[in-house]
């Protein structure tokens, strides 16, 4: 196909590039192993693994993931190998193949985040950090990192110190109603770039049983899927439409959130968003990755675009206020 040929889709990842916008978002592809009978992983631009915490955790009581209109509801919680055991077990493995990973880590206090930085710091096969600021943190009083400016900067802040040769991007959440101050005190504090987005919080109800579907303490878990997409753009239209305006650092955004086909990536990429990632779409999908880059090269060969860089930022040539009011 002449598309191949004629759209470069080189991708900034920090001050650096990768040869394509794609990813996978944290959670949605584990560590690879199970993708990886379906699609080659060194032909994504990264690979985000699941979150990775300073110890070993079997997550949260089922059921874990329920069905809704437009996504899934999911309540995983931290089921993943801890941190030594991603080191001895999964890295290497990664590693060995080529893969291009970006590793994201989690906690509940800043220690957790700078303990971690620190092992992953220098580790062959490493090619960044994703902070999961959209986690509870008790150092938050059990709100959001991602819910509180300060909190957020200082964790970045504090990441970038001890491994600053990796590029670190902050994952935020949508549905704080502080994403803009947020992505700004990330920026400022030093972060290379912005994962945007996280899950928002909903909930369904079991009619027969009476009782929250999801079998979490509370009963609510994250909505992705199609359902979030027009969240997803709206932030992340937010956030680069600040950066245009000088109010914080301009950073690369990989975008998240409901991405199915080449069509939804390329409405990221006008957005503002420099790479997109696919999550939810793998479990009905897991050869959606470079099905969806083949779309993306096509959706912008067929506009006319010798570079996927060209597109980035495009919608807000035609709106004149952040939220995109004429």
């Amino acid at each position: 196909m002449t598309g191949r040929q004629e759209v470069d889709l080189t991708a900034p990842l920090g001050s650096g590039t990768v040869p394509n916008p794609l990813s996978t978002a944290a959670g949605c592809a584990g560590f690879g192993r199970e993708l990886a009978r379906f699609v080659p992983l060194d032909q994504l631009g990264t690979l985000t693994t699941r979150t990775v915490l300073p110890r070993a955790g079997a997550g949260l009581p089922g059921p874990r993931i329920v069905a809704v209109p437009g996504g899934l509801l999911n309540a995983v919680g931290g089921q993943q190998p801890g941190i030594d055991g991603f080191l001895r077990r999964e890295l290497p493995w990664l590693a060995e193949r080529g893969v291009r990973t970006v590793v994201s880590i989690g906690g509940h206090r800043l220690e957790d985040f700078t303990g971690l930085a620190a092992r992953l710091a220098g580790r062959d096969g490493v090619r960044g950090l994703e902070l999961n600021l959209s986690a509870p943190g008790a150092a938050d009083r059990g709100l959001l990192f991602a819910a509180n400016p300060a909190v957020s900067h200082d964790v970045v802040a504090a990441v970038k110190a001890v491994a600053p040769e990796l590029p670190v991007y902050a994952k935020l959440a949508p549905d704080t109603g502080t994403i803009t101050e947020v992505a700004a005190a990330c920026a400022a504090a030093g972060a290379d770039g912005l994962s945007m987005v996280n899950t928002a919080r909903g909930m369904a109800i079991d009619l027969d049983a009476r009782r929250p579907a999801l079998g979490a303490p509370g009963g609510y878990g994250g909505l992705s899927g199609p359902a979030l997409r027009p969240i997803a753009v709206h932030c992340v239209f937010q956030v680069h439409a600040a950066m245009r305006a000088g109010r914080m650092p301009a950073v690369p955004i990989l975008a998240m959130g409901g991405v199915r086909t080449g069509r939804d990536a390329l409405e990221f990429t006008l957005a503002g968003a420099s790479g997109v990632a696919v999550g939810s779409e793998l479990l009905r999908d897991p050869t959606a990755p470079l099905r969806i880059l083949d779309e993306l090269r096509a959706e912008l060969a067929a506009r006319g675009f010798a570079a996927h860089t060209d597109a980035v930022g495009l919608a807000h040539r035609t709106t004149t206020t952040e939220d995109g009011r004429q």
